[in-house]
C-alpha cells in the first residue's frame, strides 16, 4: 500500500512558508491591502507547487509524459548532444499555472547527469534550448535503448530541482524534480517510438502516454552501451 503524503512539492514550503509569515507580519500591523495582496500571494505559491497524484497510462511500454503543458516541438532530430544521435524530439511548455513536479518517462537507470549554466530567455522559443540553463538526465531502458530528458530553465524560472543520480534506478512516472516559475521539457527518444502525440496537444505529466517503445528485436536491436 503506497503511503500518503501531502500534495505538495517539498521544494515548495520555504516559499509558502515565507509568504504565510509576511501576510501574518502585514496583517499584525492593520496593513490592510498589502496583507491581502500577501495572502493572494501565499495562495498563488501554494497552488504552483501543488504535486498531484497521478494514475500511469495503463498500456504496457507507453512513454509517460515528463510534465504537465503543451506540446510544442514533434521532430525527428539530430541530437549532437545527448543521445549523440539521430532521435525523435517532443518539447513540452509549462506555463506558469500548470504542475510543475517533473516524472520519469520509461523504466530505466540513469546514465549520466548534466547541469548547464546558461541565460534565461521565454522557454518557448528555439533558442532556448541553445542557449538557457538546463539539467540533462540521459537514461537507460532494461532493454539498453537509451534517451534523455531535458529540463530547461525559462524567462522566470531560475531554478532547476533533479534528484536524480548516474547510477539511479528509477521508475517510470516516478518523481525526478521540478523546474520554478514556467519552463520547458525536452524528450529525446529513439527513431523506434512510436509517437501519439501532435503539436498543441495538452498533456499531464505521470499520466498521458506519448507514445510507445517496444522492446527491441533483433533487427532493432541497439548497439551495447559502453
Amino acid at each position: 500500500m503506497q503511503k500518503p503524503q501531502l500534495p505538495m512539492a517539498l521544494e515548495g514550503y520555504p516559499f509558502i512558508l515565507f509568504c504565510a509569515f509576511a501576510t501574518l507580519v502585514l496583517a499584525a500591523l492593520g496593513w490592510a491591502i498589502p496583507a491581502l495582496a500577501g495572502l493572494l500571494l501565499t495562495g498563488f505559491v501554494t497552488y504552483f507547487f501543488r504535486d498531484p497524484a497521478r494514475v500511469l497510462p495503463e498500456q504496457r511500454d507507453a512513454i509517460v509524459c515528463p510534465a504537465d503543458g503543451k506540446v510544442i516541438v514533434v521532430a525527428e532530430v539530430d541530437d549532437d548532444r545527448f543521445l549523440h544521435a539521430r532521435a525523435q524530439k517532443i518539447s513540452i511548455f509549462m506555463n506558469v499555472f500548470n504542475v510543475h513536479v517533473n516524472r520519469v518517462p520509461l523504466t530505466g537507470t540513469v546514465e549520466r547527469v548534466t547541469l548547464s549554466p546558461g541565460k534565461f530567455y521565454s522557454a518557448d522559443k528555439d533558442k532556448a534550448v541553445l542557449h538557457n540553463e538546463f539539467c540533462a538526465l540521459t537514461l537507460a531502458t532494461p532493454h539498453r535503448q537509451r534517451y534523455a530528458v531535458v529540463q530547461i530553465a525559462g524567462l522566470i524560472a531560475r531554478r532547476i530541482v533533479c534528484r536524480a543520480e548516474a547510477g539511479d534506478r528509477v521508475l517510470a512516472g516516478e518523481r525526478f524534480g521540478l523546474i520554478r516559475f514556467g519552463s520547458r521539457v525536452d524528450l529525446y527518444l529513439p527513431l523506434t517510438a512510436r509517437i501519439a502525440v501532435k503539436v498543441g496537444e495538452k498533456v499531464r505529466a505521470g499520466e498521458t502516454a506519448l507514445g510507445f517503445l517496444s522492446a527491441p528485436t533483433e533487427d532493432n536491436r541497439e548497439e551495447p552501451i559502453a
